[in-house]
């Protein structure tokens, strides 16, 4: 019996690529639901610095563990937290965030509910001084960084005269541009890497 050579060793498969972050939409009765001070700053602290039970998180923002704990609750009702499963052991609860991003639908500014009108407009106002207070945390703490972390940040501002198609497709492409580093991203091990905030502002101005 003649033996058959070996098979040759199957090529390496590429590696996947990675997930999208899952990004949730806003309607209705999800804002209502989110468009809360504490709701909205315990769901960006899930989302930025990973699952934490109630009273972990009552610590970080200077909160009651009660006022977390309720509030994570009406977060979990509306979808936008959920139970950390690799992390639920003993008696204290671990949360995690559902999504990793929110779509906002200006049409919400619109709605005929006076107190969905009043959630979307708290909402932008919240996640504006919620961006205030980020670039203000950076500035007081700025000497904390490496010299070369301090050269590799912005604080710039353009004015041009646009149209509303062309002000959108700009959006459009500063978007697709940060998506397109998601691939690229260090993994949490790497000593030179942080977490990079990126904050856009495009808003019609009267001229004088």
């Amino acid at each position: 019996m003649t033996e058959q050579p070996p098979l040759p060793p199957e090529p390496p498969q590429p590696p996947l690529p990675p997930e999208p972050p899952r990004h949730r939409r806003l309607d209705a009765r999800s804002l209502r639901g989110l468009a809360h001070p504490l709701r909205m700053e315990l769901l960006s602290t899930l989302r930025r610095k990973g699952p934490a039970t109630a009273s972990m998180l009552a610590e970080r923002l200077g909160e009651s563990s009660g006022a977390t704990s309720y509030h994570l609750r009406q977060l979990a009702a509306h979808g936008f937290v959920e139970d950390a499963p690799e992390r639920g052991k003993g008696r204290e609860r671990w949360w995690q965030a559902a999504d990793q991003g929110l779509g906002f639908d200006e049409e919400l500014l619109k709605d005929p509910d006076p107190a969905v009108r009043g959630a979307a407009d708290m909402f932008l106002h919240e996640v504006a001084t919620s961006h205030a207070r980020e670039l203000s945390t950076w500035l007081g703490t700025r000497d904390d960084w490496s010299e070369s972390w301090t050269r590799a940040t912005d604080m710039s501002d353009f004015t041009m005269r646009l149209t509303p198609a062309q002000s959108r497709e700009l959006i459009q492409k500063m978007h697709d541009l940060l998506d397109s580093y998601c691939a690229v991203e260090r993994p949490e091990d790497d000593p030179e890497a942080a977490q990079v905030r990126f904050h856009t502002h495009v808003f019609p101005q009267a001229s004088d």
